[in-house]
């Protein structure tokens, strides 16, 4: 019996690792050597490439493409219709199947709708990338991003909430983690 829930209408490939509790939605093709972690739920019509990693808990919403080369760690949040890219330069008459570059979405990040990852960045722990952003070049940890391209608006906590400096110190106002800022890098205090 299987850990794991797969609506009749995906398509799973041969050789793909399924995580326990994870959950896959209509129209969705996982490709071969994909691996899924624990608790996941993959949203209606999405695409899983070969070789992809996605950890634990991630929420991957409706109509999302995840290419060869990217890698989502745990508690990722995809949003509806985002894009990744793989290849710099693509044109269909010049395979590039050998310059797919990697893209690491790190821990707890979240990516809202519309919001297009250009191949080759890492997005930080936590980072919020907003809306319809164009993210073009990597992104630190719990910074708020977002425009045409993309460019650092303020700071999240874990939780979500915006994060408020007074100086180079910060207290999330919904639960109370501390943070301190040093130019362009937040780094949680343990508090």
């Amino acid at each position: 019996m299987e850990d794991y829930y797969v609506h009749p209408s995906s398509y799973v490939d041969q050789g793909v690792k399924i995580g326990i509790g994870t959950r896959i939605w209509h129209f969705c093709h996982i490709m071969p050597e994909a691996c899924i972690g624990r608790e996941c739920n993959i949203g209606q019509n999405v695409f899983i490439a070969s070789k992809v990693v996605v950890g634990n808990r991630v929420k991957i919403q409706n109509n999302v493409s995840i290419y060869q080369g990217v890698i989502l760690e745990d508690d990722v949040f995809l949003g509806p219709s985002m894009v990744f890219t793989n290849v710099i330069n693509p044109r269909s008459h010049i395979p590039r199947l050998d310059e797919y570059q990697t893209t690491l979405v790190r821990q707890g990040a979240t990516i809202g709708a519309n919001a297009t990852i250009v191949c080759g960045v890492t997005i930080g722990e936590y980072a919020f990338i907003g809306a319809g952003a164009v993210v073009t070049k990597d992104v630190p940890a719990y910074a708020l991003v977002y425009g045409v391209p993309a460019h650092i608006k303020g700071w999240m906590c874990q939780c979500g909430t915006a994060l408020l400096f007074e100086g180079d110190l910060a207290t999330c106002d919904s639960c109370g983690l501390g943070y301190k800022k040093d130019q362009n890098k937040v780094t949680h205090t343990g508090e």
